[in-house]
Parts: structure tokens; C-alpha cells; sequence
């Protein structure tokens, strides 16, 4: 690749990372050609697809995940782990709302992101077991009900953050109670299997 080619694909990467930061996954790829300083057609040269871009961002960033997980795994207290994991998840996704969306969708045309998914979701099927051979994390809790927490809290993230940016913490330890163990009720309808959970996420 040509040094200014090179330069070019530097700065679109650049621009969108901010791009969709600021505006999630759906923002217009002509306002990131235009941040970068570049034409659109320059940036279709270099990125075929939108979900190419996502793969030039958003796997480096949910690396995140591994050393969250790692923590998680570590920590002698198994429902204290999870609880710092998925906090530090939404963290994530209240900081950046290009990964918000990652978090919450499915993008199959990106394979380093969909593989960067895959190993976060691997990650929290370790955690969440962990905590339920524990007794502390009720016992009807599957990966699957995370996903839709994950929307819940995408949504309160995205309604208050101009008024108040850290109120999703008070939102969040009111579901963390829920999942407790000691708390638990029967719940009235399965959880998700992983194919419907997988088809609700493609269609976001």
C-alpha cells in the first residue's frame, strides 16, 4: 500500500471510530469520509462495506472483554465477578456508542468482530456458571437473558445521557438484585435458545 494510501485508511479509521462514538453504527459513512478530510468514493476504495470498518475498530476495543473476563475469573468471590463483569460491560457501552451497538447486534460480514463476540460470549458462559455452582446467581438465569439486559441497559444509556450520564449504575444494580439467588422467583417463560437469540440480534 502506497504511504498515502496508508495515511488515508489511517484517518478514515480515525474518523469513524469517532464517527460512531459519537452517533452508533447507523451514522452516514459520508460524515466519516468528510472528517477524515477524504472523498466518499476514497473511502469505499478502502472499505468495501460499512461492516468492514467495524472490523478496523471494534475487535481492539472488546480485547476489553478478556481482561474483564480474566478478572472475573479470578476474583474468590464467584458473584462478585460477575457482578464487575457485566458492569464493566456496561461501562463500555455507556462510554462509546458505536460499541453500544456492537454489544447489541449481530454483524456477520465483520468476521473479526463476530470471532470477538463469540470469545466474549464464551467468557460470560464460564462467569455466569461459576456464579450459579456458587448458589449466588439465581439458578434459571441463561446467557441468552444477558442480551436483552444488555438492550435495557443500551436504551436507559441512550435516553439519560444528557441529563444524568451515570444514573444507568442505579438501573443496573436494581437488575443485579434480581439475578440473585435469594431473590429469585419462578419465572413465567423460558429464556431465549441461542438460534432465536441469535436471529433477534441479525435483525437489529
Amino acid at each position: 500500500m502506497r504511504a498515502d494510501a496508508a495515511r488515508n485508511r489511517e484517518k478514515l479509521v480515525a474518523a469513524a471510530a469517532q464517527v460512531f462514538g459519537d452517533r452508533g453504527l447507523d451514522a452516514p459513512l459520508e460524515e466519516v469520509a468528510r472528517r477524515a478530510g477524504v472523498s466518499i468514493g476514497t473511502l469505499y476504495n478502502h472499505f468495501h462495506e460499512r461492516q468492514d470498518l467495524f472490523d478496523a475498530i471494534f475487535p481492539a476495543r472488546l480485547a476489553e472483554l478478556d481482561r474483564l473476563a480474566a478478572a472475573a475469573l479470578e476474583d474468590p468471590d464467584p458473584w462478585a465477578g460477575f457482578a464487575a463483569f457485566v458492569e464493566g460491560i456496561v461501562a463500555l457501552q455507556a462510554q462509546d456508542r458505536g460499541l453500544n451497538d456492537v454489544l447489541a447486534r449481530r454483524f456477520p460480514l465483520a468476521s473479526e468482530l463476530a470471532e470477538a463476540c463469540d470469545r466474549g460470549f464464551a467468557h460470560l458462559a464460564r462467569i455466569v456458571e461459576r456464579a450459579k455452582e456458587s448458589g449466588q446467581l439465581r439458578s434459571d438465569f441463561e446467557v441468552t437473558d444477558f442480551v436483552p439486559l444488555m438492550w435495557a441497559m443500551s436504551q436507559i444509556i441512550r435516553e439519560s445521557g444528557g441529563a444524568e450520564p451515570a444514573v444507568w449504575r442505579r438501573f443496573l444494580g436494581l437488575f443485579l438484585d434480581g439475578l440473585r439467588a435469594d431473590a429469585a422467583r419462578p419465572l413465567p417463560v423460558p429464556a431465549l435458545s441461542g438460534d432465536q437469540m441469535a436471529e433477534l440480534m441479525r435483525g437489529r
